[in-house]
């Protein structure tokens, strides 16, 4: 699935600094890529383990 998301948020990520650059910039499509951009970082680090996995048990209980 990872190799889903990877180039979803690049290609958000071209569409952002394409309107950026755009003489006739469109609002919506730039919230459009940044809502799927961030959505796909928060997806693709959602595995990533945390530092202090004691903590986190901790907070749990």
């Amino acid at each position: 699935m990872k190799k889903f998301y990877v180039p979803i948020v690049l290609l958000a990520i071209a569409v952002a600094f394409y309107e950026q650059t755009a003489t006739d910039k469109n609002v919506y499509l730039s919230v459009i890529a940044m809502a799927v951009f961030m959505f796909g970082m928060m997806r693709l680090s959602a595995k990533t383990p945390s530092k202090n996995p004691e903590k986190e048990k901790e907070n749990v209980d």
